[in-house]
């Protein structure tokens, strides 16, 4: 071939690339025919190629390409040009998550190697993450397969460790086939025995810091592209993979708390979100819940037990519903009853307390609220505020197990609230025998239960002062109930004002905080104008909300709900069905706004919601859909059913609709853009600056009067009792500079003399958060703490030193 027909050749060849990518059957046919060229004519395309990259006219990503043809057409010959290019390419390769499958890139990698150059490992990693995606076709699988070193991938901190360990080699290698749902016998059969070579505590004592780093940050930073998501918090898929192995190996060792504690562990950080991604990894949550699933005594079905209340993601819960129930058939159980039983005593002699004796040294354990606090003695029996140093010489691995016993005692607490938080719409009973044994007298349980309003055969009692007590003080064991005797939670649905009210000041008099709101819980009557819509509800509708915070509280409440993306798709309201009531609950919510970036995420995730009615469905009824770009919902026969009529609210039963519309006072009250006090501008445009002003200083919600009430009975209490008065929707706080008034639903705060807006963020240096607001009757609203510790904060305007905040000061 002359020069002339060469580069006619070469330009054809790179257009065709362009156009078509590297696996269209005409590129991929024209390649093979270019290899059965002679050397020398295959070495002047090769150099045709070069010199176009040369001249650094294309873009990059037709630079690439001629790279890479550069190393497909001169495979096996000797001097090929652009080795420093090459050389850059690979490294700026190593540095990326994976490459496009079109880009053939494993082709310039395959040119190095065969040039005997040593890869990296950044690079070998970033082929076998292209192996695993989605798009990958076989021959990059088969390329990938190749690289049998290094056993995993560099990049992630549990990974690097355990290569690190050449113990684990061979188990590295079989945790690496770990490519199904589950393990195989064949599997199981191989894993034992390489856990049989090494010794069962060898490998627990190996595998479970390796789970500890799960998580953790890079060990190196990836190159991200303009729109690609936030790689660097996933997990590396190809590793994902050994992970699940490990976590299957676990389940072949004898059962330890230890073992137990990181699976559950995992199973969080494996669902943690990573922005236009979603859960970091199910499938290692998936692997770890199985392990538990698989793993005998008390300790694991605890933690399934707590999973339960915690974990959100569809799949994953669906398997730890599966576990929960196979347990609870194993021993002819109901759900219910399991979770109750699941519940260990975490080393609780009594209820709330243990104490724990190291060679004459002690600590005592007493759990406070939501809080395990430890105490120590020394061998001369005197207070001291952490562990001896004869405690952390000599038992350093019981101490390490004691501090973990605190962790495990605090998750399981907030667990525990959750689930007996969600008793009101279970319709749950209880024997009185059995139910002192589960709640009352249960060493972890009873420090929740006995600060809880129950009725024992419809007599109303509370914990104080070693017993059972009624609202007038007496004993309830005076009365010698029944083990047979039924024991509810109590609700103040249905309940005269003048009981509320003196339940409340029982517990302020007994100074009991509550782990939730029971006897200051809002209560959601139908208003007139529900009566008139009379099958739907408007109480909450017209609100802005942050949509992932909202679709996170809802999961929390046992709401089903998918998230909006902005592209032409349809979705159900956001749902809670109640099947000991028959009913199902909605939430109507469409996406608010069109535009990408602004209105959305980088993946098309809208940021915001506009909410809309609440109704109420026969649980059987067909679901309602809308499109997600918005519109009306309609109810969907695909199945040949009849439509059916939401129900009359009149007709749905007191405490059903109290409890439903408090979820949703909820979800309007966290996620609302209203209640974000660095949105004064009005967010994206200033187009919210109305329903701000309006949200952020408007009437008060049912929440909001609950949270009045308690303020009138609570400031005068407070230390700046004499600068601080209830007024309408505010408290008012007198400071040195300004007067302040706290908007009571949102905490947002307007400041003298022309109630110009104050910008205090929760939590931030010397701003609110930081002051202690004293007794509370309730633990869970945090808008309460936020408002008492604004006050406290304010009272004392000319102490404060955060400059975010005094140069607001010095501006009004």
């Amino acid at each position: 071939m002359d020069d002339t027909k060469v580069k006619v050749m070469a330009d054809r060849l790179v257009r065709r690339v362009v156009d078509c990518s590297f696996h269209h059957p005409a590129v991929r046919q024209r390649l093979g025919q270019i290899q059965d060229l002679p050397p020398e004519e295959r070495f002047r395309l090769v150099e045709a190629f070069a010199e176009r990259h040369r001249r650094g006219s294309d873009t990059e990503p037709v630079r690439l390409k001629l790279l890479t043809l550069t190393a497909l057409v001169g495979r096996g010959l000797d001097g090929l040009p652009l080795a420093a290019e090459r050389a850059a390419q690979l490294d700026a390769l190593g540095r990326v998550h994976s490459f496009w499958y079109g880009d053939r890139c494993e082709a310039l990698v395959e040119a190095e190697e065969a040039a005997g150059r040593v890869l990296s490992p950044a690079v070998i990693a970033t082929v076998r993450r292209t192996a695993v995606g989605a798009y990958a076709d076989q021959e990059i699988v088969r390329f990938a397969a190749r690289f049998a070193e290094p056993v995993l991938n560099v990049g992630e901190a549990w990974a690097e460790a355990a290569m690190a360990d050449e113990r684990l080699r061979e188990l590295l290698a079989h945790a690496l086939t770990a490519r199904a749902a589950k393990p195989s016998a064949a599997w199981d059969k191989r894993g034992r025995a390489l856990v049989e070579g090494l010794g069962a505590e060898t490998v627990r004592t190996a595998l479970l810091p390796l789970l500890a780093l799960v998580g953790r940050p890079r060990t190196f930073a990836l190159d991200r592209a303009e729109y690609e998501p936030d790689v660097d918090h996933t997990f590396d898929p190809y590793n994902a993979n050994a992970l699940r192995g490990l976590v299957w190996l676990l389940a072949l060792l004898p059962a330890h708390p230890d073992t137990v504690r990181a699976l559950g562990a995992l199973v969080e950080t494996s669902l943690r979100k990573v922005a236009g991604i979603g859960p970091r990894n199910p499938k290692a949550a998936n692997a770890a819940v199985s392990a538990l699933a698989r793993t005998d005594g008390e300790a694991a079905l605890a933690e399934l037990a707590r999973l339960g209340t915690r974990v959100t993601y569809k799949g994953t819960l669906k398997l730890v519903d599966a576990a929960l129930q196979a347990r609870a058939a194993a021993l002819g159980l109901s759900r219910e009853e399991i979770e109750e039983l699941a519940v260990p005593a975490y080393g609780l002699t009594e209820v709330g307390k243990a104490a724990f004796r190291f060679d004459g040294a002690a600590a005592e354990l007493d759990v406070r609220g939501t809080r395990a606090v430890l105490a120590w003695r020394n061998a001369a029996g005197k207070q001291v505020k952490t562990a001896p140093a004869t405690v952390r010489r000599d038992h350093a691995e019981e101490l390490r197990a004691l501090k973990g016993l605190v962790k495990d005692i605090e998750k399981s607490l907030s667990a525990q609230a959750e689930r007996l938080d969600r008793q009101f719409l279970a319709r749950r009973r209880w024997a009185y025998g059995q139910w002192r044994e589960r709640y009352l007298d249960h060493p972890l349980v009873g420090t929740l239960a006995r600060r809880l309003i129950w009725t024992v055969d419809g007599t109303a009692v509370c914990f104080a002062d070693g017993a059972l007590r009624t609202l007038a003080g007496a004993p309830l064991e005076g009365a010698a109930p029944a083990a047979d005797a039924t024991v509810e939670l109590w609700h103040p649905v249905g309940r005269e004002p003048a009981e509320v009210l003196a339940w409340r000041e029982w517990l302020e008099r007994h100074a009991v905080t509550q782990p939730f709101k029971q006897a200051h819980r809002e209560v959601y009557l139908l208003t007139d104008a529900e009566r008139t819509t009379r099958t739907y509800s408007n109480r909450f509708a017209a609100h802005v909300l942050r949509q992932h915070q909202f679709n996170s509280l809802a999961a929390a409440r046992g709401w089903h709900n998918k998230l909006r993306l902005c592209v032409d798709d349809s979705a159900p309201p956001a749902t809670r069905e109640l099947p000991q009531w028959g009913l199902r609950a909605e939430y109507w919510i469409e996406g608010e706004g069109h535009e990408y970036g602004i209105d959305t995420t980088e993946s098309g995730t809208y940021l915001r919601l506009h909410t809309d009615q609440v109704r109420f469905y026969p649980i059987d009824a067909p679901p309602n859909w809308a499109s997600t770009y918005g519109g009306g919902y309609a109810m969907w026969r695909g199945d040949g059913r009849a439509a059916v009529d939401p129900l009359p609210l009149a007709e749905v039963p007191e405490l059903v609709l109290s409890e439903v519309m408090r979820d949703v006072d909820l979800f309007v009250g966290v996620a609302s853009v209203g209640n974000d006090p660095t949105w004064s501008d009005g967010g994206p445009e200033g187009r919210f600056r109305d329903y701000w002003t309006s949200y952020g200083f408007g009437e008060l919600g049912a929440s909001a009067e609950t949270r009045r009430a308690l303020l009138e009975r609570l400031v005068p209490r407070l230390a700046v009792a004499d600068r601080c008065t209830v007024e309408g929707r505010f408290l008012h706080v007198r400071g040195e500079l300004h007067t302040y008034k706290i908007h009571l639903g949102s905490g947002n705060i307007l400041m003298s003399p022309n109630d110009q807006y104050l910008c205090i963020v929760p939590g931030g240096s010397g701003g609110a958060g930081a002051a202690d607001p004293g007794y509370l009757p309730f633990e869970g609203d945090r808008t309460l703490a936020v408002i008492l510790s604004k006050a406290l904060l304010l009272a004392k305007d000319t102490e404060i030193t955060d400059p975010t905040i005094t140069s607001q000061l010095r501006r009004g």
